[in-house]
C-alpha cells in the first residue's frame, strides 16, 4: 500500500510538471526576426529617420508586452510615394505610413489598421488672404481632428508676388493666371501635393494639374517644393496647410547651416508667412494611415490588433508624441478600408 502511494504521489509531482511545463510553453511569446516600417517622404528623409531614431526599441518593448518578441525592427523613408505602396504591395515592408491617396491606389495590396488625428490649426477658414502675414501665422494650437487642408501658395518669385497681390488685395484669381505660373506638385498619389489642389482646380476652373503649361513634378517631397520656392524657382508649390510651420526656421537661416531638425537653409531673410503666401485652399482631407501589407507574415487578425494596440499606447506616451510629432500625428485611432472611399472617388476623378 505504501509503495502505491508513492507512485500515486511520484504520477501527480510528475502531472504538475508537466502542466506546469505547459503553462510556460503557453506563456512564451511568439518570436519574430524582423518588422520593416517605412515612412513616406513628406518630410525630409533624414529628419524624418532623426526624429523615429528611438522608434525600434519601443515597437519591440510594446510588443513583447503584447506577445511578441521581435529581435529588429527596421525604419526606411522610401524615395517616393508610390515606392512605399510598390513595396507594400510586394511584401518587401510590412507597415507602411501612407497618405489616403496613396492608401487608395495601393488598397489591393494593403489594409489600413489605424488613422492619425492631428492637432487642428488656429485658422480653418477657407478664404486664402486669411492664411497671409506674420498676423496670421498659424498655431498648431487647434482641437483634435481626423482631416487637414492642401494650401496652394504663391512663392516669393516676381510673378508668385503678382499672383499673391491680387489674392491679398480680394480679388479672384482666373484659370490664366495660374496657367502662367510654373508649379511644382509631387507625385499623383500625394493627397496634398497633387490629388486635392487637382480638385480645387477642376473645381474652380473645370481644369487638372495636367492642363497646366508649366509644371514641375517632384520625386523628393516637400523640402524640396520648399527650397524651390525660397530659389524663386517656381511661383506656386501646394504643400499640406501647416507646411510654413515646418520650415519656418530653415527658410531664414544661411544656406551652410541646419535647423534643430536637420533641415537645410534656405537663404531667405524675411519671414515665411510674409514670403509664402497662400492663394487657395482645399477641402479637408481625411487624414494619414497606418497601414499593413497583405503580403507581411504579420498580416494575421491577432497580429493587425496587437500591431494597433502597440502604436495607440507608444503616441499615448510623451516620447510617442515626440516621435510622430515629425509627420504632425498626435493620436492614432483604429480605422477600417471604408473610411478612404473618399480618396478613393478623389483619386478617380482626378486620373479620370
Amino acid at each position: 500500500m505504501k509503495k502505491l502511494s508513492r507512485i500515486l504521489c511520484l504520477v501527480l509531482v510528475l502531472a504538475m510538471a508537466m502542466s506546469l511545463v505547459a503553462v510556460q510553453a503557453a506563456a512564451e511569446n511568439q518570436h519574430f526576426d524582423k518588422l520593416t516600417l517605412e515612412f513616406v517622404p513628406s518630410k525630409d528623409a533624414d529628419v524624418i529617420i532623426a526624429g523615429t531614431a528611438n522608434l525600434p526599441e519601443l515597437v519591440k518593448a510594446e510588443m513583447a508586452k503584447l506577445g511578441y518578441d521581435i529581435d529588429e525592427v527596421d525604419i526606411t523613408v522610401g524615395t517616393s510615394y508610390d515606392a512605399t505602396g510598390e513595396a507594400m504591395s510586394a511584401g518587401t515592408i510590412d507597415i507602411g505610413w501612407l497618405p489616403g491617396g496613396t492608401y487608395a491606389l495601393y488598397s489591393d495590396d494593403t489594409e489600413v489598421i489605424l488613422t492619425a488625428t492631428r492637432n487642428g490649426l488656429s485658422n480653418d477658414s477657407t478664404n486664402p488672404a486669411d492664411w497671409n502675414g506674420e498676423a496670421n501665422a498659424t498655431q498648431k494650437n487647434g482641437p483634435q481632428v481626423t482631416y487637414y487642408r492642401s494650401l496652394i501658395y504663391a512663392t516669393p518669385s516676381e510673378y508668385g508676388k503678382t499672383l499673391a497681390a491680387k489674392v491679398n488685395a480680394g480679388e479672384e484669381l482666373t484659370w490664366e493666371d495660374l496657367d502662367q505660373a510654373t508649379w511644382a506638385v509631387q507625385k499623383t498619389s500625394s493627397s496634398a501635393g497633387y490629388i486635392y489642389p487637382t480638385l480645387w482646380l477642376m473645381d474652380k476652373f473645370d481644369k487638372k494639374i495636367s492642363d497646366l503649361s508649366n509644371v514641375v513634378p517632384l520625386d523628393s517631397g516637400y523640402g524640396t517644393a520648399f527650397s524651390y520656392a525660397a530659389a524663386e524657382q517656381v511661383d506656386i508649390i501646394v504643400c499640406y496647410a501647416d507646411g510654413r510651420n515646418d520650415y519656418e526656421a530653415s527658410w531664414i537661416l544661411p544656406v551652410d547651416q541646419k535647423d534643430e531638425t536637420g533641415k537645410q537653409g534656405m537663404g531667405r531673410s524675411e519671414s515665411i508667412w510674409n514670403e509664402l503666401n497662400v492663394i487657395g485652399v482645399t477641402d479637408g482631407i481625411y487624414n494619414d494611415t497606418v497601414a499593413i501589407s497583405k503580403e507581411s507574415q504579420y498580416y494575421t487578425p491577432e497580429l493587425i490588433e496587437a500591431l494597433q494596440n502597440c502604436f495607440i499606447n507608444i503616441i499615448s506616451s510623451e516620447e510617442g508624441k515626440e516621435i510622430f510629432s515629425v509627420y504632425s500625428h498626435a493620436g492614432y485611432a483604429v480605422a477600417k478600408d471604408s473610411d478612404y472611399d473618399g480618396a478613393r472617388a478623389a483619386l478617380a476623378v482626378v486620373a479620370g
